[in-house]
């Protein structure tokens, strides 16, 4: 926790397009004024608010690609809004505070008008900061472009409209299966309630240290998803009648010719988020997802 309260930096991301949210950022603006801290905002996101929507914005500075230095970064949309600003923050270790524009907000769980309690409780130093595994992406072939970091997950995918794929999958070398399917999706615990969850893979608790692997509508009942360490690191080779294939990270998504091998492993750093000590994992879940609901009630 900074020990210098009084003169803190944050870099401010924001998903664009938030029509009516723009109160809610104002108000945020002025909290944090108000504390006298420092102020960045990413460019597209400056550009956007006063262009588009004509909002009066005091300002620090302005700041592009990863180009920022602060002690913490604001997350102002959802959760896919989050998963962009977790890759752009990827080694500098910034702790993320999620402020929740959308409506699930599982990882950007701040709501507006809960702002306010929480600059102040990170100004107090009242406050918890947990540590997320995140995964990286090698390729043996074509690079990849973008940042090769996620928090959620990395799944090789067919593409469009193409027929199934074969995933040939090794574990630390080791031979695992040949999936055919329409992909098979490597997720952190943190992704485990997103993409895999949906592909029927299991709920795992944030700091588990696993991995799991989720195939994507797979051509056998024979396949399972299944869990690994985080230590493993995960080798895929895709065969395709359409002789590519589809990586996302974090649903940031780049085509592959066939013949590319792809690497999964446990990146060299966390994602560190930023939670009120309140915050209870369980109580998450059953909230914003009703595990465990009986719908007949």
């Amino acid at each position: 926790m900074n020990k210098d309260r009084k003169n803190l930096r944050f870099a401010l991301f924001g998903k664009r397009h938030q029509a009516g949210k723009t109160s809610a950022i104002q108000h945020l603006l002025h909290v944090l004024n108000k504390k006298g801290a420092e102020v960045y905002i990413d460019k597209k996101f400056f550009d956007y608010l006063t262009q588009t929507e004509r909002v009066q914005v005091d300002a620090t500075g302005v700041f592009e690609g990863g180009d920022f230095q602060v002690d913490y970064v604001i997350s102002l949309g959802g959760d896919g809004t989050f998963l962009k600003a977790a890759s752009r923050v990827g080694a500098k270790q910034i702790p993320i505070i999620g402020v929740n524009m959308g409506r699930l907000g599982f990882l950007a769980d701040v709501l507006p008008d809960e702002v306010e309690s929480l600059i102040d409780a990170v100004y107090a130093g009242d406050y918890k900061i947990e540590e997320h595994a995140a995964i990286q992406i090698e390729t043996d072939g074509e690079p990849f472009k973008g940042a090769p970091y996620a928090l959620n997950d990395i799944a090789v995918l067919k593409r469009d409209t193409a027929s199934m794929i074969s995933i040939r999958t090794t574990i630390d070398g080791d031979d695992l299966t040949t999936y055919r399917a329409d992909g098979l999706i490597v997720s952190t615990p943190t992704g485990s309630t997103a993409y895999s969850l949906s592909n029927g893979g299991p709920i795992i608790m944030p700091q588990s240290h696993n991995l799991c692997l989720t195939p994507v509508a797979p051509h056998s009942l024979n396949v399972r998803p299944i869990v690994i360490g985080d230590d493993a690191v995960v080798t895929l080779e895709v065969v395709s009648r359409s002789h590519n294939f589809l990586v996302a990270v974090d649903g940031r998504s780049e085509g592959f010719s066939e013949g590319t091998k792809v690497i999964i492993r446990k990146a060299p750093f966390v994602i560190r988020i930023v939670k009120r000590k309140s915050f209870r994992y369980f109580a998450t879940l059953r909230d914003k997802m009703m595990w465990g609901a009986d719908q007949r009630v």
